[in-house]
């Protein structure tokens, strides 16, 4: 049988949006974010983070400093609420245009989001039913991926998710759900 996932964008949604991060500790999770994904964990969601990590393509830091970042963030989820990522995947990749200049990395890809490359490998991999699946991000590129793969789509208005309600980063989407945060997202995704 199938598992229901929630999959999560990382900066913006589990840690505070800073930008490209170029010191690991200053990955810092957004308050109560641990408790929201320990919540999903309690009720036996497959908790999958996808996010996209150009900082390696656009030669800002070696692919291990995007490891350790993600280290980090497991260590964090862990010491405030127990909660746990059941897997990780990320696109270090960026094609030429949008700003790639590592060789090992500039590259079009199927994993950056939009695209659904990172969701189906998690599908693949873990037995994943991403049709009654969940997509929690703060960019329109996360509703995008969820409309591309038929998940459902959630923009929380953290990171930058405000400014896409706007209209004043990258385009408007039409998600199934606006939440304030993740712990609203989770509230919503409980009821349905």
């Amino acid at each position: 049988m199938a598992k229901t996932a929630v999959f999560l964008d990382r900066d913006g949604v589990l840690n505070v949006e800073k930008g490209y991060i170029h010191h690991v500790e200053d990955l810092v999770l957004i308050p109560g974010i641990a408790q929201s994904v320990r919540r999903l964990n309690d009720r036996g969601f497959f908790c999958c983070m996808v996010s996209n990590q150009a900082g390696p393509a656009r030669g800002y830091y070696p692919l291990s400093h995007v490891e350790a970042l993600h280290q980090r963030l497991i260590d964090l989820l862990a010491q405030e609420a127990g909660a746990q990522l059941d897997a990780l995947y990320y696109c270090p990749y960026l094609s030429p245009p949008a700003g790639g200049k590592t060789p090992d990395f500039t590259r079009w890809s199927t994993w950056r989001k939009p695209n659904t490359g990172m969701l189906v490998a998690a599908a693949w991999e873990h037995d994943l039913d991403i049709k009654h699946s969940f997509m929690v991000g703060d960019k329109a590129t996360d509703v995008d991926l969820a409309r591309n793969c038929g998940a459902k789509g959630i923009l929380v208005q953290t990171g930058y998710g405000q400014e896409v309600l706007e209209g004043s980063y990258q385009h408007h989407a039409k998600p199934d759900y606006i939440a304030k945060d993740l712990n609203q997202a989770v509230d919503w995704i409980l009821e349905h």
